[in-house]
């Protein structure tokens, strides 16, 4: 399945992904510019990314520790998500994704 991914500078990417995976297993390993520094714990905020609004009511809700999180984050918007906390499925084949500046590496 497909996943479009925009980097930070406003390149866009065609990554493949694999069902399961979490969206940001699939930028990270495509070596796209995120920091991911938690492994998908949902403890950090570093792979912050903005959903395209089409797509926003096709993901579950984010939980209590997500919604914290992203609340912690400066560049936080309505569309902001956690992209370890989704994970792929045939109904997100197709996906938009903007990565967040402060997903950014240093």
């Amino acid at each position: 399945m497909k996943i479009h991914v925009t980097d930070q500078a406003g390149a866009e990417h065609e990554l493949e992904g694999l069902d399961g995976w979490r969206v940001m297993e699939v930028i990270r390993d495509w070596g796209l510019n995120i920091k991911a520094e938690c492994g998908g714990a949902a403890a950090c905020a570093t792979c912050h990314v903005y959903v395209d609004q089409q797509w926003l009511d096709k993901l579950a809700d984010p939980s209590d520790d997500e919604e914290d999180l992203l609340y912690s984050t400066l560049d936080k918007k309505p569309n902001s998500r956690l992209s370890c906390q989704i994970l792929l499925s045939d109904a997100l084949d197709g996906l938009k994704v903007t990565l967040a500046p402060s997903a950014a590496q240093s």
